[in-house]
This record gives C-alpha cells, sequence and structure tokens, in this order.
C-alpha cells in the first residue's frame, strides 16, 4: 500500500513562505522553505517564517528540500531552517545554490541539481524541469510514484521568447502529463488576470524608450535578485553612451557572478564607477530590500547616501514590484522626490515586473499535466479560488480539487485521495534581526501600543526599615504627553500613585504586586479619562 500525504506550512492563503511538505509512506520531501516579508504594523519585525516543528519532530525522514527557484518567497528562510535541522539538505540548479550562499547556507549543505537529472531516492525518484521565469534556472518538479506522479511548479510564465537559461522545457512537461499525473500544485498569484502573462513582462522597448527620452541622470531602483528586469535595463541601454554604475557590493555581487556565469549579458564599456556617478548622463542602479522597501533612495532623498547627491531634473524608475503593504511609503517617496525635483517614472499598467502565470498560462499548465486531483498554492484565497474554477472549467472534477489552508492535510491511498481530518499545527515565526528565535505577538502588541499611546513609568523608593516613601513617586513619560505643558496631569498621576503605595502598607508589610496592579489599574482609568489614551504604564517600587 502507498501512503501519500501533501501538505503547507506556509504559502496558502499567503503571499510568501511557501513550504510544501509531501510524505510518501516514511519519506518525507520538502519543496521550497520561503520567507514572507513583514507587514507595517509588526514594528521591527524583518520577515516571516514558518514554525519547523513537524519538521524537527521529523527530521530523520526528510530526504531533503527542493527549491523551485532564486526568490526569497521561495528560498528565503534556507538559513533559519538549516540552523534548526543541522546538517538538512537543499537541492537547487547553479543561480539558486548562489542565492543559497549569499544567505548563509553553507556550500556542504547544497547538492546543486540540473533540469532533466533524475533523482532517485529509494522507490521514489524526482525530476527537475526547466520553466520560464524572472530568474534563471528555475525548474519546477515531478515526483514519481507507483500511482501517478505529483507534480509542483512553482512560479512560472509561458514565454517562446524567453530561451537559454529562462527557457520552458514544454515538451518534457508534456510527456509528464502523458505518463499520467497523480496530482498537480500549481501557483495562483496572477489567476485573476486574463489572458497571458506574455509579453507584459518584456520591458527592454520601455526602459529604452525613458533611456532615449530623459538626457539626465536616471536612478533605477531593482531586486537584486529580478535578473530577468536587470537584464532588460541593460538591453535598453544600447546605442545610448550612458554609463552604468552598479551601486552596492550586493547588487555588484549578484551581477558580477549572473555575467560570468552566462546569465546576464552586457558590453563591458557599458560599466562604470563611482567617478561617473556625477556625469549628466549616468544611469545608477540601486539595490533595494524587501525587507526593509524602499530603504536606498529614501536615504538618497534624506540626504545620508555618502555617493548620491540627488540633482533637479534627475529622473527616478522603481524598477521593482509594488505591493500594497508598501503603498504608504512609495507614496511618500515620491512626494518627497517631487520636491527635490526629480522626474518619477511609472511602470504603465500593462506591464509586469512579476513573472506569474495568468489564466491562460495556468489553463496550458492543466492541459499539458492533464491532473487526476488539483491543488491550487502559492496566493491569497481568492486567488486560489479563481485557479480551482479554472481546473474545473477543463473538466477536472469539483470534488478531485482541493481549496486547503495551512497544515491541512490531503491524503492518497493507493492513488486515490480520502477523507483525511488530519491537520498539522503551523504557525508564524517572527524574526527580529539576526536572532531566530520566535519574537512572539506579545512583543508585537507591546510595540504597537508604545508606537500608538507611549509609555508611563512610575517608580518610587521605600525605606526598607520604616517602609515610609523615601523618593518619589516619580513620573517618567515617553511618546505619551509634552511633560511641561501637562503639569497638572503629572501631579495627578503622582497623586493617585502615592495614595496606592501608602494603601498597600499595612503593618510595615508591603505588598508589591499589588501595588503595581492598583497603579496601573487606576492611571489606566485616570489616563484615559483626561486624554482617550492607553499608554503602557510601568510601576517600579524597591526599598532601600
Amino acid at each position: 500500500m502507498e501512503k501519500i500525504k501533501i501538505f503547507s506550512l506556509g504559502g496558502l492563503d499567503e503571499m510568501g513562505k511557501n513550504t510544501y511538505v509531501i510524505e510518501i509512506n516514511q519519506d518525507l520531501f520538502v519543496f521550497d522553505c520561503g520567507l514572507k516579508y513583514a507587514e507595517g504594523f509588526m514594528y521591527g519585525i524583518d520577515y516571516i517564517i514558518p514554525d519547523y516543528d513537524y519538521l524537527v519532530k521529523n527530521k530523520k525522514r526528510i530526504k531533503g528540500v527542493f527549491i523551485t527557484h532564486g526568490h526569497y518567497e521561495n528560498m528565503g528562510a534556507c538559513a533559519d531552517l538549516a540552523r534548526t535541522i543541522s546538517g538538512i539538505k537543499f537541492y537547487a540548479t547553479h543561480y539558486t545554490k548562489f542565492v543559497l550562499m549569499d544567505l548563509g547556507v553553507k556550500e556542504e549543505n547544497i547538492i546543486e541539481i540540473k533540469p532533466n537529472k533524475k533523482l532517485t531516492f529509494g522507490p521514489v525518484s524526482i525530476f527537475p524541469m526547466s520553466v520560464s521565469h524572472s530568474v534563471p534556472g528555475a525548474v519546477m518538479y515531478c515526483i514519481n510514484t507507483k500511482h501517478g506522479s505529483i507534480c509542483y511548479t512553482g512560479d512560472f510564465i509561458i514565454d517562446p521568447l524567453m530561451r537559454g537559461n529562462y527557457d520552458m522545457d514544454l515538451g518534457k512537461i508534456a510527456y509528464v502529463g502523458k505518463q499520467g499525473v497523480l496530482c498537480l500544485l500549481s501557483e495562483s498569484v496572477f489567476s485573476e488576470h486574463t489572458g497571458h502573462t506574455s509579453p507584459t513582462h518584456r520591458l527592454a522597448s520601455f526602459f529604452s524608450d525613458v533611456l532615449n527620452k530623459y538626457e539626465g541622470r536616471v536612478l533605477f531602483s531593482v531586486l537584486p535578485t529580478h535578473l530577468y528586469t536587470i537584464q532588460d535595463i541593460f538591453e535598453g541601454l544600447k546605442n545610448t553612451h550612458r554609463k552604468v554604475v552598479i551601486m552596492g557590493k550586493k547588487l555588484q555581487n549578484f551581477i558580477r557572478f549572473a555575467h560570468d556565469n552566462g546569465y546576464l549579458s552586457y558590453e563591458e564599456d557599458m560599466i562604470g564607477d563611482l567617478t561617473n556617478i556625477t556625469d549628466s548622463n549616468s544611469v545608477l542602479l540601486i539595490c533595494d530590500d524587501k525587507s526593509n522597501a524602499y530603504a536606498p533612495i529614501n536615504k538618497i532623498v534624506n540626504g545620508y547616501d555618502k555617493f548620491i547627491t540627488l540633482r533637479e531634473g534627475d529622473a527616478v524608475l522603481f524598477a521593482e514590484p509594488r505591493y500594497d503593504s508598501n503603498e504608504k511609503t512609495i507614496v511618500k517617496l515620491e512626494n518627497d522626490l517631487a520636491m527635490a525635483g526629480c522626474k518619477i517614472i511609472n511602470l504603465p499598467k500593462s506591464k509586469n515586473i512579476l513573472h506569474h502565470a495568468s489564466q491562460e498560462d495556468l489553463m496550458l499548465m492543466i492541459k499539458l499535466m492533464n491532473p487526476k486531483y488539483y491543488i491550487p498554492v502559492k496566493g491569497e484565497y481568492r486567488y486560489m479560488v479563481n485557479n480551482a474554477n479554472l481546473a474545473n472549467s477543463l473538466g477536472v472534477p469539483a470534488e478531485n480539487i482541493f481549496l486547503k489552508q495551512n497544515g491541512d492535510v490531503i491524503e492518497f491511498i493507493d492513488g486515490v485521495a480520502t477523507n483525511s481530518s488530519q491537520r498539522i499545527k503551523v504557525k508564524d515565526i517572527l524574526i527580529d534581526g539576526k536572532s531566530s528565535d520566535d519574537i512572539g505577538e506579545l512583543v508585537i502588541k507591546d510595540r504597537e501600543m508604545l508606537s500608538d499611546n507611549g509609555i508611563v513609568l512610575i517608580s518610587a523608593t521605600l525605606s526598607k526599615k520604616d517602609k515610609v516613601i523615601l523618593v518619589g513617586p516619580e513620573v517618567t513619560t515617553k511618546g505619551f504627553i509634552y511633560v511641561r505643558d501637562s503639569k497638572d496631569m503629572i501631579m495627578g498621576m503622582k497623586a493617585i500613585s502615592e495614595e496606592v503605595i501608602t494603601s498597600n502598607i499595612v503593618n510595615q508589610v508591603v505588598d508589591y504586586n499589588k501595588i503595581k496592579t492598583d497603579i496601573r489599574s487606576q492611571l489606566s482609568a485616570y489616563l484615559y479619562e483626561q486624554t482617550e489614551c492607553k499608554p503602557m504604564i510601568i510601576a517600579v517600587v524597591q526599598e532601600v
């Protein structure tokens, strides 16, 4: 009997954190290991990863982590997983391996793979196939089982003009479909987009028009992993006689590696250096980081960059995806750029930076694969629903399409789906800085309270011998009120705190816990009445 379980630790009903687990009897295979970037209200949080508790408990059964491509939403948490499970192996193509090592994954933990080269794990084999995406070496995976294959697409688009390192092996995909696909897991991000994504992702001619129209400096904000977009910028630079200055070590390393390995093509004499930054017709490539979106441009606008000073007439183009969570940030930034005399160039609505499968792409993949069962993955729930509807319109029975949440288990026994009630416990792990420990929701709530209403600190010192107040109560506030303009309120807080302290001293016995609780309770009510704010209140009472 062959028993298969499929579930997600992240990636369903969300953007990012893609981590899908396929268990075949006792063998456990993990596909992608991504992160999700923190929303604006998650103060101090850099990114979010899945809880790996299930993988830790079953680490002896893990055969490996198979990465589809080098984008952080799909592989950005690999270093965190490597720290959690020592010695775990990551399977990746050559370019993806480079991105993994840049993240901090040790080379000895990475096994380099090539498309169309089968990987064998006992009775199970895994076959990677090339797909087209905005990074080279992107693959989808076919897991061969006794009762048909299970295929996971990763991210893809269908564009016949994307060749070489960006080519899609439609012939191999069709061949796998002819052999019999038990289940297909396919991305959902662009399932609301009609037609094909191609040719909206082709930007070279647009960049060329921009560079020929604006005679002054042009600043491009780019993501280092979106090599296809960077290539389009270089294509647009041809015959313009402009020098390109690549800003920052990270972007320089990515572009140098890509060029040396044939992933990027440009003329060497295009590349300038720091002496060309002030040239009137130079092009500056500025590396962005989605964990702190638009920070490099923001630094330049505020005059903190040690190399770049904005000039009136500069043109700024954000050659990277715009996300809803960053909309306020970029609107403010564009306003500041306009005040500095810069020209802001926006991508036309008919163009896309992201390379995700639109409806026609998704339907063509379903037709090629012809799966018995279908699982929409990756994206908000409404995207997954649209994806499911596409599969149903192509003849996949509704009962064979699974719309699930993270942790829900889909079980197959001898190639037939069963009504499994099993659920894997999942939660978000919030990462702050370089620590791999979960920050926790309570810390986020405290930070949110501090950002909204500030903090009030009440401190007092009692005599250890006589149990009388020697110093205080003193009131210190941060981010709550301006003390000089609120003397009456400060005196009121002192009076309440003193009353609470003295009332909790009985026969020279002090109930410190009750003092702290009562100060918080009574001051909270008093301050809300006075200001309609609820600052964080901390009481510190000590003896000397």
